[in-house]
Order: structure tokens, then sequence, then C-alpha cells
């Protein structure tokens, strides 16, 4: 076997601090696990960190010494997994840590994470990767999985050491913030992948077409006088880099889709048997360009949201499968840069304490999604990466999460886990609240109404 061989067969390593396997039973909670096949009232054992069993209500007793949870009113999901997200380390740890963000996952029902290389400096070399492994293994509450760059620096040039980096523990490469503006140096970067063994993840986007833009182009900011990003820019480079995938045989993913004109493109691409996926943030589901009339900087981000029309095509498309996952392109930034004037204002919102009930609020209480299918969309991100999926059989590793679907609370009413605040849904009312998370067999979450017994 080629080494290429072999890091393509690895199992991809994530890392978290050390914590007790959990022992708990969870008595009469609504299982819900589609994978599984599971959808019903049921108890669920977990014991030395692994799902130990999985039966009708009441029909389990607890082992000595194991912790018991009364479920009635909850519903247990596995886990979910996010792709997409930016803890800000090293360089800018006043926005968030390792240690705030896993905590702020653990809070919004993810039992594990994927972060992105664009910090200060860029995880474009082995040594920085190997801090932030070490710095996760000291301090991260659910697992974590580092990409690392495509080109030295974001610079899109010059491509990094991807067999290196690989081997290193970079889980897939992306210059994420920004596109790999030359297709060549894509191409480039598409065959050294056979050597890395591991994906490309592509900001979309053609800085030509975007140029100054702070929002979508289109009715809100002509109204506004504000400078547009076109749904072009987006979803050309979407089609540009799946041909360029399709011809060299490589695996790409594309990142925050926005555009009605991606999905498509995206859908096209699987059809031609390209090797590609997709994912949506929750705001691109949930919100539109109406939402910005406000001026509200948490609600500028990058790529905007767009018209009505892409957010329905966006549902659309993770329906259909074209959309493979949610991500939330978790991005915090410090209060006095979103306290700037819209158009100076960076770009991102956060979003792991919120994804879950914003699509729930969304487009499942309105009946447009079925439950089922959002929570397997939730927990279908690292698969896309070769980590294994959440499930809630047996035998499995405990990646769990209890929701309260009846729960009703105020977005940053009592504060956030994050160290940032710029949520996009701050002040609006919410409706589902996760109780408890188990990361990697362990408790990384619970909230006080949840509290454990001894049974």
């Amino acid at each position: 076997m080629s080494a290429a061989d072999r890091r393509t067969a690895a199992a991809v390593e994530l890392d978290a601090r050390s914590a007790p396997p959990a022992c708990l039973l969870v008595r009469g909670a609504h299982l819900l696990d589609t994978r599984a096949g599971l959808d019903g009232p049921g108890d669920l054992l977990v014991r030395e960190g692994r799902i130990a069993e999985v039966g009708s209500a009441g029909a389990l007793a607890a082992p000595e010494g194991c912790e018991e949870l009364d479920g009635t009113g909850l519903h247990a999901f596995p886990a979910f997994f996010d792709p997409h997200v930016h803890l800000r380390t090293p360089g800018r740890e006043d926005e968030e840590t390792v240690e705030s963000g896993t905590r702020a996952a653990a809070a919004g029902g993810f039992g594990g994470i994927l972060a992105m290389p664009n910090t200060e400096p860029v995880v474009d070399t082995a040594p920085v990767l190997l801090s932030l492994r070490e710095r996760a293994r000291a301090e991260a509450h659910v697992p974590v999985g580092f990409l690392a760059a495509i080109t030295h620096a974001q610079a899109g040039t010059e491509l990094t050491e991807m067999a290196e980096l690989a081997d290193t523990g970079a889980v897939a490469f992306t210059d994420d913030g920004l596109p790999v503006r030359s297709a060549g140096v894509l191409r480039l970067a598409l065959q050294y992948q056979r050597l890395a063994g591991r994906p490309l993840a592509l900001h979309e986007e053609d800085p030509g077409l975007s140029g100054p833009g702070a929002m979508h182009e289109g009715a809100v900011s002509a109204l506004l006088g504000v400078a547009g990003i076109p749904s072009i820019s987006e979803s050309t480079m979407v089609a540009r880099d799946a041909a360029v995938a399709g011809y060299e045989g490589g695996r790409v993913h594309m990142q925050h889709l926005s555009a009605g004109e991606s999905v498509e493109a995206v859908a096209n691409a699987k059809a031609r048997g390209v090797a590609v996926s997709a994912e949506a943030s929750p705001h691109h589901l949930a919100l539109a360009e109406d939402d910005v009339r406000a001026l509200d900087t948490a609600r500028k981000m990058n790529p905007p949201l767009r018209a009505e029309a892409d957010r329905v095509a966006l549902v659309e498309g993770l329906r259909s499968g074209a959309i493979d996952c949610v991500a939330t392109d978790h991005a915090p930034h410090a209060r006095e840069e979103k306290e700037e004037p819209f158009e100076l204002a960076p770009m991102g919102t956060t979003g792991l304490e919120t994804a879950f009930a914003a699509l729930y609020t969304e487009l499942v209480v309105p009946g447009v999604l079925p439950l089922g299918l959002v929570v397997e969309r939730m927990t279908a991100g690292g698969a896309l990466f070769g980590v294994p999926v959440p499930t809630l059989r047996p035998e499995a590793e405990a990646s769990v999460c209890l929701v309260d679907l009846e729960a009703r609370w105020t977005v940053g009413e009592t504060g956030y886990q994050s160290r940032s605040i710029n949520s996009c849904f701050a002040g609006r009312e919410l409706v589902s609240r996760v109780r408890l998370t188990v990361a990697r067999g362990a408790v990384a979450w619970r909230e006080p109404a949840a509290a454990a017994s001894p049974a």
C-alpha cells in the first residue's frame, strides 16, 4: 500500500481533553436516529463511554452507581457534528479559544467539530498544527479536527506541504475565508490531494465579482444604497471548481452555499459523477436579505444573506440531498469590531449555540422539513471528512444530545458560552433547547435543569 493509500485509509483523528466515561441511563426519552431505525419512546443506557443498550421505555435497569435521568418530554438524538467552525486560535483568543468554542459547541448539542485554519498565524505548517492539537487535548470539551491551509498564508499561490500536514493530523485542506482564485493552483492542489489522501473544502467566491460588496446584491442593497455581492460571485466558482475536480478525479466540499444557482451547480456536478459535497448554514436556511434592512452587523456575513428565493432553494437542496449537511460557519468577532458601521464591520456570525433551535423553529415547527431529516443533516458533516457518523446503535461510541423541543428561550438573554456575542439570532425567541450533550463517551454539557441523580 502506498503512503497516499495509507493516509486515505487511516482513521481521522480528533482531539479532546480526557474526561471520565459516562455511565448514564436516560429513561423514557423519545429516541430519534433515522439511520438506526429509531423513532419512539425508549430507554438509552450509556456505560463505559459507549451505547450499551437501547430498550423500550422503562425496560432497562441502571447498573450500580450509574446516573439515572428522567427523559420524559425530551428527545435523544445522535449528537450533531459541525464541519465548519472558527475557533480564532491562535492569534485572536479575545474572540474565541479552543476551550470556549468547544464549550459553546457542547451547549448547542454538538459532539464534534472541525476548525478552520485562517488564524494568526495561518495553520499552514506542521508545528502550528501540532500546537493546536496539543491545546485541544488539554482544553476541548468535544472532539476537534483541524483543517490546514491549501496555500501558504492563504495567499493562493504556493501549495502547503499537504502530505506532511496530513501525516501530522490535518483532516482536510481549505483556504476558507478566501477562495482559491487560480484554477491552475486548484488543479495542482487536486493532484497533490492524491498524495495527501484528504479532501479540499472550498470557499466559493470570485473576488472580482464580489468587489467591495457588504450584502447581497438585490432589492435591499439597492434600497439602502449599500454595495452588493451578486450571487454569481459564488455560483460561477462552484461550477468552475466542480469542473476542475471532475477533470482531476478529485474530492471537493463546497462550503456555506448561499445561492440557488450554487445548489443547481452542485446537483449537476453530482449527476455527472463528480465527488462533490456541500453544506449550508442555519442563517442562510432561516434568514434572507430582508433581515438585513436594519443594518445589524451581526447579520453581515460572507456569503451574505440572499433573496428569499435563494433561501427556499437551499432548503429544497437540503431536502433533496444536493446539500449534504448543515454547518454553522461559527465566526466570532470582538464587540468593538462589530460596532463599526455596516460597510466597515467584519463579516461573520456565531452559530454553535443556536443552530438546531433556529432550524427547528423556522423549518420544523412550520412543517417545512421533518425533524428526522434536520437531525440527519446536522449529524452528517463529519462523515464527509472521514469521521464516523454518530448513532444511537448499541456498541457505538456515545455521542448523544438530549433536547427539550418545547422549551422557549430568547437568544442572548442569559449570555453565551462563546466569548463573542455577534449572533444573527440575538433577541429572537427560539423553540427547543439542548439540555445535555455526551461527546466521545463523556458528559460534555449539562444544563442545571437536566441534573442527574444516582440510580
